[in-house]
């Protein structure tokens, strides 16, 4: 069911200040049990208007739901995506605030850095590749507003598919030569291994998520501009985080980098 434009308003309004306020909430079908897909995308991108018009800037995209088991489990062909805000990153150097989430958890990721603009529909893989400035590895903490991790589909898409901060690290290189596909990775909590896996938990190839993301764009009119952050979607399961935790993130020929939580 579509919403009127005062419903959009009012949902986005109300998960922006959850996030901003680290304060969880039921998940908004719950009083909306008929949004749809296209209803909930909407919210999203009044989400992203409210904080452009803060004068916040939006330096990138991420995809989510990006592994056929995590498709499988929320009933979905086709993954989901989200907008990544400038507060949203963090260096390596610094520490994440765990009071300012809700539940954190972390992923490990590949970030995509464009330096030419994708467009959709009939974006594809070798798209993605040409115009691929560097990729570098990452790690995306994921922290649904909702209640105990508990939402349907639509309620995650409004609520920016769980975005919430990242940060990359280790070697920039160029794709050309680099296997995306078989690249490895690590992810260590407080010195043990916590998660492993390899790009092709992505969709088969992280740059398949890429160009899914310009496709969906596309239905929308909207492209990814030269110069995008793009985070791929999950190498690895999701890993709760607390303070005191330190995490760090290898990749097979793209370095090592930690982060912590205070």
């Amino acid at each position: 069911m579509s919403l009127s434009k005062d419903s959009i308003a009012k949902l986005a309004e109300h998960l922006e200040n959850a996030e901003l306020n680290a304060h969880d909430v039921t998940k908004v079908t719950d009083d909306y049990p008929n949004l749809d897909i296209a209803s909930a995308y909407d919210v999203q991108w009044e989400i992203r208007r409210r904080k452009i018009k803060r004068g916040v800037r939006v330096i990138g995209m991420k995809m989510g739901l990006t592994s056929r088991s995590k498709m499988e489990q929320m009933g979905v062909d086709t993954p989901i995506y989200g907008f990544l805000a400038d507060y949203f990153e963090s260096p390596e150097s610094a520490a994440i605030e765990v009071d300012r989430l809700i539940h954190p958890k972390v992923e490990a990721e590949l970030a995509f850095f464009t330096k030419a603009p994708l467009r959709g529909p009939g974006c594809h893989v070798g798209a993605v590749l040409a115009a691929t400035d560097f990729v570098l590895p990452a790690v995306e903490i994921i922290d649904s507003r909702y209640r105990d991790f508990k939402f349907d589909l639509p309620s995650v898409i409004a609520d920016n598919a769980s975005s919430s901060r990242f940060v990359t690290g280790g070697q920039a290189r160029a794709v050309d030569g680099l296997d995306l596909r078989n690249l490895g990775v690590v992810l260590e909590k407080n010195g043990e291994v916590v998660a492993t896996g390899a790009g092709a938990a992505v969709l088969g190839h992280p740059a398949v998520s890429i160009a899914m993301l310009a496709n969906m764009l596309g239905e929308r009119g909207e492209e990814i501009p030269a110069g995008s952050l793009l985070l791929s979607g999950a190498i690895t399961a999701a890993v709760s985080v607390d303070k005191g935790d330190n995490v760090s993130l290898r990749a097979q020929g793209l370095g090592s980098f930690s982060t912590r939580f205070i």
